[in-house]
């Protein structure tokens, strides 16, 4: 890999807990992925990290879990195989990676408070609707009901 990849704040994807798998890729290339291993498959066994913290490990998994992303409700696996280098697909698989475990570890938006629609937002579209039916109905050949 090429440099360490920030998961959030000081907390970077730890390089010991990752384990790589590579295969043939069918992505472009033409002959040459015939004979090359380009495609990366990344795996993090999220419940066995010591790098999260524990609050953000079980946020990570609950979250991760909900999204089906985890296999055995354990491990994340991310492949890569849009590049024709295995060298770029590990860098795309490992930055992948840890946008994931950014997302899943953000602390939980705080929850919408219900406000009332302001009384000056409802009449003015009354007025506006008011004054496109007007200008709809000076369209038909009648001028109204009365």
């Amino acid at each position: 890999m090429s440099g360490p990849y920030v998961i959030r704040g000081s907390v970077l994807l730890p390089e010991a807990e990752l384990r790589w798998r590579f295969s043939r890729s069918g992505g472009p290339g033409g002959q040459h992925v015939n004979t090359t291993d380009s495609q990366v498959e990344l795996i993090f066994d999220v419940a066995a990290t010591e790098v999260l913290p524990p609050v953000w490990k079980e946020r990570a998994l609950r979250e991760l879990a909900a999204r089906g992303r985890l296999v055995d409700g354990r491990l994340l696996v991310v492949r890569a195989s849009e590049h024709r280098s295995q060298w770029r697909n590990r860098q795309t698989a490992a930055l992948r990676m840890a946008g994931l475990l950014a997302e899943a570890t953000a602390p939980p938006r705080a929850p919408r408070r219900a406000t009332k629609v302001p009384r000056g937002i409802n009449e003015r579209r009354l007025r506006e609707k008011k004054q496109r039916s007007d200008v709809k109905r000076g369209r038909s050949g009648r001028q109204g009901w009365d």
